[in-house]
């Protein structure tokens, strides 16, 4: 085990020394405006330069990139994209830095794939772009989860109009394991090298709030049965408060943490299907909604068990 930076050029060279393989999927993550542009682009994009670079330079022969379904879109929250497929050609037009930084780090993937090794091999490259996912640490469930506990276990509605189809952290890891033993397989690699594929599995299409709901029913969460503005009023407010951002800009750094993007991408009905992957990769995801769904509620539990533990210590 090494830790290290992305943008140091002498870290990613010790990394890649006496490898065969780099999944690459170190990435800056941000929906709601928390983390300076620069910073993410730096990350995402630029680390993705050069830990291409040093592959090539290491003659590390495959590059498996954990890419996003924010590459795709949606759009607009008036799409409808259901079981999408990779032929469709989807592509994000937000000026986000997010979606924009992964866009640009897959194309750079994808392009390199066919380059020359230094040993005067030939680097393969494919990348996955994952649904939304969830599962055991997840960073946003464990924040959803979190605000709630706060607030007397109601659960903040903020998906209730989407439609996506949510993959489970298990089959998404997976998948990047038949990605790797295609790419070795030389019957089947000529097919997979400069490919993206859509991953999904056979979790129910569904609201991101139902999911969390789902997920942590068990432990006594409900969801608010207040009822939510207009997904169009919501979308002219976040574009209002963008607009004050802008105004205030030359004075004052003022960025919204709610946003047309995150507008769209909560209520959006995005839906994709992963028969490429299964026909090119063999995929066939190995954990049931079922199976799924009890690991990531268990885990639930155990942040409800650390906070009435939290709670006890503080009151003694």
């Amino acid at each position: 085990m090494l830790e290290g930076d992305i943008l140091d050029k002498q870290c990613l060279k010790d990394a890649c020394q006496g490898i065969s393989v780099v999944i690459h999927t170190a990435a800056i993550i941000d929906v709601v405006n928390a983390v300076q542009q620069e910073t993410i682009m730096n990350i995402n994009v630029k680390g993705t330069q050069l830990l291409l670079e040093a592959c090539v330079q290491a003659s590390v022969p495959i590059f498996i990139y954990t890419s996003t379904i924010e590459v795709a879109g949606p759009n607009s929250y008036k799409e409808v994209i259901q079981n999408g497929h990779e032929e469709e050609h989807l592509e994000s037009r937000w000026p986000a830095p997010y979606p924009q930084s992964k866009k640009l780090a897959e194309k750079a993937v994808l392009e390199a794939n066919g380059c020359a090794l230094k040993n005067g091999g030939t680097l393969y490259t494919c990348s996955l772009r994952p649904m939304y996912i969830y599962g055991e640490r997840s960073p946003f469930l464990s924040g959803h989860i979190d605000c709630a506990l706060k607030n007397n276990g109601m659960l903040t509605n903020y998906g209730r109009f989407s439609v996506v189809n949510p993959v489970y952290v298990g089959n998404v890891a997976w998948a990047h394991i038949l990605a790797l033993r295609a790419l070795r397989d030389p019957r089947k690699a000529p097919s997979i090298q400069g490919q993206f594929y859509y991953i999904s599995d056979d979790t129910p299409h569904q609201s991101y709030d139902d999911l969390n709901y789902a997920l942590s029913k068990d432990w006594g969460f409900r969801l608010d049965s207040r009822m939510n503005l207009p997904i169009s009023l919501q979308y002219w407010l976040a574009f209002l408060l963008e607009m004050v951002g802008f105004l205030l800009s030359p004075i004052y750094k003022y960025k919204p943490t709610f946003s047309r993007h995150l507008v769209t991408l909560s209520n959006s009905v995005f839906t994709f299907s992963y028969k490429k992957a299964q026909r090119d990769l063999g995929y066939e995801p190995l954990f049931t909604w079922e199976e799924a769904s009890q690991n990531t509620t268990e885990w639930v539990g155990s942040l409800v068990r650390q906070h009435r533990e939290t709670l006890k210590t503080k009151t003694h």
